[in-house]
């Protein structure tokens, strides 16, 4: 049954309004990073700059090593999505269609872990990376964090849909276990692998917490750690920090584009269905 046009039109008009409040801090960050640095600042508050500074990204570029926060967090990003990912789906598997005993105690342990603040295991986190020698490397930034659960949790909701009778006629095959898995599981779970992709990478582009823990040295900043570290003592220039700030989202949407082909389908099937 298709809805009354009006209604269908009300329901563009809601979701246009919507994204428009949504836009906002976009278009105000761009307005900041194309003001001088005084009008930043000034009292007058106003959408379009009086003085169009399309050079303050390039000043922003020459002030920071940006590329350079951009680099590292590209590295720590890719092999977490990677091995995230992997990680995810694998467990996953193994939850949604392995009856093992202790299964339903397990997930629900691993679940369990969503309620833990951050800030309870900093310290212990601190100490075990120094202890395994991982502060200020790539391994510390990607490893201790590579398995979700969020993921796992999406991992399991969505292969729970996957046919038994597929994996039993692969078995009758002679196809191993883990083949079944790359071969199989994981080509009819694209918009599952879609879905955790967009995740992990904004995850880790966007993480402030844990290079916190992990990295002293300025060489090994990403791009978060790098965003807040330039931020003055007692000054802010405010039209740089916007322009690096607008700069750093163009990977995330870059990554959206690529897999939003699957990102719904993804996460309406990843539901609460057994």
């Amino acid at each position: 049954m298709k809805a009354a046009p009006y209604k269908t039109g009300f329901i563009f008009i809601l979701l246009a309004a919507a994204a428009a409040v949504f836009l906002i801090p976009f278009v105000w960050m761009l307005s900041t990073a194309l003001k001088t640095p005084a009008e930043a600042v000034g009292r007058d508050i106003h959408i379009i700059p009086k003085q169009w500074m399309w050079s303050n990204f390039t000043d922003a570029l020459n002030a920071a090593p940006f590329m350079g926060y951009v680099a590292n967090t590209l590295i720590v990003a890719v092999f977490a999505v990677v091995l995230t990912v992997f990680i995810n789906c694998l467990a996953g598997y193994a939850f949604a269609k392995y009856d093992f005993k202790g299964r339903e105690l397990c997930f629900a342990m691993v679940l369990s872990t969503l309620m833990i603040p951050t800030q309870i295991v900093m310290v212990p986190n601190f100490y075990i990376l120094k202890e395994l020698g991982w502060l200020n490397t790539y391994v510390g930034l990607i490893v201790p964090r590579a398995a979700e659960a969020f993921g796992l949790f999406l991992a399991r909701q969505y292969m729970t849909n996957i046919p038994n009778e597929l994996l039993e006629a692969a078995r009758i095959d002679g196809s191993g276990e883990f083949s079944i898995f790359t071969k199989i599981v994981l080509p009819n779970v694209k918009p599952l692998i879609a879905v955790l992709v967009i995740f992990t990478f904004m995850w880790r582009w966007n993480d402030l917490i844990w290079p916190l823990i992990a990295i002293s040295e300025k060489s090994m900043y990403t791009v978060q750690l790098g965003l807040a570290m330039a931020k003055g003592e007692h000054f802010i220039d405010w039209t740089t920090l916007m322009c690096l700030t607008l700069l750093s989202i163009i990977p995330i949407l870059i990554v959206f584009l690529l897999f939003q082909r699957y990102f719904v389908q993804g996460m309406t099937t990843s539901g609460m269905k057994e």
